[in-house]
């Protein structure tokens, strides 16, 4: 008779490899984060040659940006102040991104929100908190913004016009209208703005804090931060997100799957320019209290470039608007040493760079995780 003793064969523990799950969720991880750490690197180098070329210290030029930024209260004052109209407009674009629409229209878009935001202030009565008020604001900007986005969302889904066009041909057409009806009706005597509005001004934070003082820093900043989370939890977290993402991905299918894709890109352009408009806030509420024309000069632009760094991500895009803004702000602390406009070459960099590196990375890491998950399929 024959025995067959039992062999008892005890099991690896989980952590002895790595699993695809987690080799997936690595790789996701270093397509977010690679790309700009080598764009940043990129730019740092470019940096370097140019600022060699002005017969400058690069050590010296950038010690003196972190000096006019991060180490002192009032520079990261400025930079925060930055930071949250950035953050508006970044949002702004990478909303309409992730529904695979190009917005060009931020800049109309906050200047609508901040002109209906002045307006109601205008008409409100005097010495009202702004705890009450905010809320009122906050709809009021939105919609101001929202109608503006909503105009080239609803031609792209009747017609098929181009985002794009409609949307850069609308930045004329806000603005000029803007700027008549500033100058023609509303503007002080000998200015391009407003009276101050009578009521709701948010505090700046140099009344939490006296380092801040003469900064711009207030506490829309603290609602820029929100509108983040909100954006986040409404892309990844509720169904309106993921069908905004499916078109974005692939409209036919989305289409094919149940999806009005026509809905989705009046929404999503809808709540880009509410989320634009929104960012008014930032100079009506918490700078100057007045509309002012030309203050959104830029900002939407600069929101594509904060869109494009930040990968369309609420996060990214808040962390590429401090990148911005420290890199703004900074430009003005090297002037003594170094052109402005080297701050604008940059910038410009840093947006090359990453849309170079995304592919590439991308490639790189792609191959890498293919191969590791073959081994763990062959172990």
């Amino acid at each position: 008779m024959v025995s067959i003793d039992k062999v008892e064969i005890t099991p690896a523990p989980p952590s002895a490899k790595p699993t695809l799950a987690a080799s997936g969720w690595m790789t996701r991880a270093q397509e977010a984060v690679l790309p700009p750490v080598v764009a940043l690197l990129i730019a740092a180098v470019v940096g370097d040659v140019l600022i060699l070329s002005y017969g400058q210290s690069p050590g010296t030029v950038y010690r003196l940006l972190i000096e006019g930024t991060w180490a002192n209260a009032y520079g990261f004052g400025q930079v925060l102040y930055k930071t949250t109209t950035l953050t508006f407009t970044g949002l702004a674009v990478a909303i309409g991104l992730r529904a695979g629409l190009f917005n060009i229209g931020a800049e109309g878009q906050l200047a609508a929100g901040g002109f209906l935001a002045a307006l109601v202030g205008l008409v409100l009565p005097h010495g009202l908190p702004a705890l009450l008020t905010l809320p009122l604001y906050f709809v009021v900007a939105a919609i101001g913004g929202g109608v503006v986005g909503a105009v080239p969302g609803a031609l792209k889904a009747r017609f098929g016009a181009h985002e794009v066009i409609t949307t850069i041909m609308l930045n004329f057409v806000v603005l000029a209208l803007l700027n008549y009806f500033t100058a023609a009706h509303l503007a002080v005597a000998g200015t391009l703005h407003t009276n101050a509005i009578h009521s709701g001004m948010l505090s700046r934070l140099a009344s939490f804090w006296n380092g801040f003082h003469g900064s711009a820093a207030n506490l829309v900043l603290l609602i820029a931060v929100a509108v983040t989370i909100g954006a986040w939890w409404y892309l990844f977290r509720m169904r309106g997100g993921f069908e905004l993402r499916a078109v974005g991905l692939q409209p036919e299918a989305a289409e094919y799957g149940g999806v009005n894709v026509g809905r989705v890109w009046i929404t999503a352009m809808t709540l880009s320019g509410a989320i634009a408009g929104i960012g008014g806030l930032n100079f009506v509420l918490g700078y100057k209290g007045y509309y002012e024309d030309g203050f959104a000069s830029g900002a939407g632009f600069m929101g594509i470039a904060v869109a494009i760094v930040g990968r369309s991500h609420p996060v990214g895009v808040l962390l590429a608007a401090l990148l911005f803004a420290t890199i703004s702000q900074g430009g003005l602390a090297v002037n003594a040493l170094v052109p402005q406009q080297i701050v604008d070459v940059l910038q410009a960099v840093v947006i090359i760079a990453v849309a170079a590196s995304v592919p590439e990375v991308r490639r790189v890491l792609r191959t890498a995780a293919g191969r590791a998950a073959a081994s763990l399929r062959t172990a």
